[in-house]
């Protein structure tokens, strides 16, 4: 599973929609979740709707927070993004199978094993993530607090069983030609995730679309194929089962 976490506190002034951006993303198998980071001063109508816009055609899910609620909020988006996924191919699996339109549509004996399977697969299914930081000129004073979401992301992702890595890239780029730069190549090493941002210099644009392109590249180039796929779990459904439910996968 791959996603990327845009992290932002307005709007994109550079380059093409970040909305189309996010829905290219989409249909190479890339979830892109939006969080909006304001302190005193709110992000205003256009930045929330933008952000509100870009999840929505990324898959994803957008929130609009302060920096207090930086960390917890960028966990919980990565568990709930990882979690709607196996729940939507488990669902699309179910209905291509049995015509059930939901894991709840089970009798309770085999909703419970499915049910099971899903929780199993949240944590032990690959995950890559890939941090895209703005780092225009209003996002300085708040760089530091997402460092430190971004070091409490890979120390909470290393209790995973499952494989599981994040790379992280500011926008805009040291040069005009380059949307956004690297600065951590896949990694599950907290002790990476210290001082990214101290050499930024600052700008005033915002190219966040350019940027959400450069990245779904990275992601194609370090990951291969990244087309969305069902993903197959122990049988714990067999057709020809008395009941007539089981199957011989369950996603």
């Amino acid at each position: 599973m791959r996603q990327i976490l845009l992290i932002t506190d307005g709007g994109s002034n550079v380059g093409e929609s970040p909305v189309v951006a996010a829905a290219r993303a989409l249909t190479e198998g890339v979830t892109v979740n939006v969080v909006g980071v304001v302190d005193e001063s709110a992000i205003g109508e256009h930045g929330a709707a933008e952000i509100a816009e870009i999840a929505k055609a990324g898959g994803g899910m957008s929130r609009v927070v302060s920096t207090r609620q930086l960390s917890q909020t960028v966990q919980m988006m990565t568990r709930q993004t990882v979690a709607g996924t196996i729940r939507t191919a488990v669902n699309q699996e179910l209905r291509q199978l049995f015509g059930l339109d939901s894991v709840g549509a089970l009798p309770p004996p085999k909703r419970a094993e499915v049910v099971k399977v899903m929780e199993e697969m949240e944590e032990t299914s690959p995950l890559r993530i890939v941090l895209l930081i703005d780092a225009s000129a209003s996002m300085k004073p708040k760089l530091h607090s997402v460092e430190d979401a971004i070091r409490d992301l890979v120390l909470s992702l290393q209790a995973r069983v499952g494989n599981s890595a994040v790379a992280v890239f500011h926008f805009p780029g040291d040069y005009s030609h380059l949307p956004c730069v690297m600065d951590c190549d896949w990694t599950t090493d907290s002790r990476r995730i210290s001082s990214l941002f101290a050499r930024i210099q600052m700008k005033g644009t915002t190219p966040t679309g350019p940027a959400l392109m450069q990245v779904v590249d990275f992601i194609r180039d370090t990951c291969g194929n990244i087309k969305t796929e069902l993903m197959e779990a122990p049988p714990q459904l067999r057709r020809g089962d008395p009941d007539g439910v089981r199957s011989d996968y369950v996603v």
